[in-house]
């Protein structure tokens, strides 16, 4: 008898459910402005050093490696594998599976059971006593069976629910792919930093070294009497100078390799040894592809979120106009009901009750159609935010590839800067020392040389920088599944 009544329920809630239709828009993928090809800048003279070209070409999922630096790209999985923030965003997104879990439950039967007992007494002058012994003594009273609730979900309203928890789903996933390109771009921002101000440092250090021999030579040459007490307080100036420069960079390079610790999830020092050694900085490949402006839409996570964001406000448009609508719910019960627990399960003992519920909202103070008008502009926000991400996304890859360009034609200038102070220096030390010029000229050129040094070494670090910044804004790192999986299972 139970299983029957249970079943003549869940055929009911079928028939219902089959009948009903979705109100609200259905969404679709909107449009994107985004051309056919990149503008690519273009390179008026011709060049001593080739430029790294960008191409059509698909872009590199794991473009760190294409830098050619084996710790760097160590560092990368590191971060991948360990950072606190992958870790939150990751558990985002397991908190909107299980939200997606509660609201689609509503989609079935809500099915419990119950046994009760009670020591009673009834009135002698009340409306009911199911007792039969008019209230002139105690009974007890067992109760057990099954009860079943359903809402027919006659206008889609569970369905637009689960639709738009399915929506925000994808914008969780879509931020947690966001923090990955975040993550793994800073982490090879701050290494390429750190290696650019170790390799200052290196050259401010050998630039002491040249200080320090032209101020011995100096003294020696004020001790023959061919040089002056002026001479020697300007060459002592540029030592300490140089000497002043020091301790600044090997702050910054601490602050690095402590930033480089937190993005991989250790403690400050952690990699002082590991990355104390000076190497050079990682340069990037020769050819760059960087893809078509119409991958955009599939490739950035930003892009992708602002779709779902607005797939879920579209979805919520549905739910909003169920609300005005009757809603039908079934409920049933069935079990048994005794005074001696020994008659309970017999068949005289049995009750049951099935039937569906009607409710209609009448008067609510214009609640309904508020919701409806906050919802119907939260779309259109959603829509125009879309359109504003898209645009966004273009203008960043577009100011990319042109610092990228840039950056190559600096770099190759400041080389040529770099040889003319060389050589000016060692022609000023050889005029220094015949006594053609004074030292003012030793001192001017080495400053000379040491500002195009540092900016040199900058150079190169910026170059490698614009190429990380333009691997971001084209969407590229989080396409490899090794790589979500390993933030996934990050605890």
């Amino acid at each position: 008898m139970k299983r029957s009544l249970i079943a003549a329920l869940v055929g009911a809630c079928s028939t219902f459910g089959l009948t009903g239709c979705t109100l609200g828009p259905d969404f679709k993928v909107p449009a994107n402005p985004l051309s056919a090809h990149w503008a690519q800048p273009t390179i008026a003279a011709p060049t001593t050093t080739p430029y790294s070209q960008t191409n059509a070409g698909a872009v590199e999922t794991q473009w760190w490696n294409t830098f050619g630096d084996p710790l760097m790209s160590s560092l990368l999985r590191r971060a991948q594998a360990n950072n606190l923030d992958l870790g939150i965003a990751a558990q985002h997104v397991e908190q909107s599976m299980a939200a997606r879990k509660t609201v689609a439950a509503d989609k079935l039967p809500s099915v419990g059971a119950h046994a009760d007992y009670s020591r009673a007494r009834s009135s002698s002058r009340g409306l009911a006593d199911i007792s039969g012994l008019n209230g002139k003594r105690n009974y007890n009273l067992w109760d057990t069976g099954f009860n079943l609730n359903w809402e027919a979900d006659l206008w889609g309203r569970v369905r637009r629910s689960v639709e738009m928890a399915d929506a925000n789903i994808q914008v969780t996933e879509e931020d947690q792919r966001n923090a990955l390109i975040s993550i793994m771009g800073q982490t090879a921002h701050d290494y390429i930093q750190l290696r650019s101000t170790q390799n200052i440092l290196k050259v401010t250090r050998q630039n002491q070294e040249i200080a320090q021999h032209s101020l011995s030579l100096t003294q020696m040459r004020l001790n023959q009497g061919v040089a002056t007490d002026l001479e020697v307080s300007e060459a002592t100036a540029l030592v300490a100078s140089i000497d002043a420069r020091i301790p600044p960079l090997e702050q910054q390079q601490s602050i690095l390799i402590n930033a480089l610790s937190f993005l991989v999830g250790r403690e400050p020092g952690a990699l002082t040894i590991e990355l104390s050694t000076v190497k050079d900085i990682p340069a990037g490949p020769a050819d760059v592809p960087v893809g078509l402006p119409s991958e955009l839409a599939q490739r950035r996570p930003d892009i992708r979120r602002a779709e779902a964001d607005l797939h879920a406000a579209t979805a919520a448009i549905g739910v909003a106009k169920a609300d005005f609508y009757p809603r039908i719910t079934l409920s049933g019960t069935v079990g048994f009901q005794a005074t001696q627990l020994s008659h309970l399960g017999s068949w005289a003992t049995h009750n049951f009750a099935f039937g569906p519920a009607l409710s209609l909202p009448l008067f609510e103070g214009g609640r309904p159609q508020g919701v409806l008008e906050l919802r119907e502009s939260r779309q259109k926000e959603a829509g125009i935010t879309y359109q504003r991400t898209v645009l966004a996304a273009w203008h960043e890859v577009d100011n990319a590839l042109s610092g990228y360009h840039a950056n190559q034609r600096r770099h190759e200038s400041l080389e040529r800067a770099v040889t003319a102070s060389q050589k000016a220096l060692v022609s000023a030390q050889q005029q220094y020392v015949a006594g053609s010029v004074n030292f003012l000229n030793v001192l001017t050129v080495q400053n000379a040389l040491l500002a195009n040094q540092a900016a040199l070494v900058q150079s190169t670090a910026d170059v490698s920088l614009t190429l990380v910044s333009l691997y971001q804004a084209l969407g590229g790192g989080w396409e490899s599944p090794p790589t979500l999986a390993a933030v996934s299972n990050n605890p």
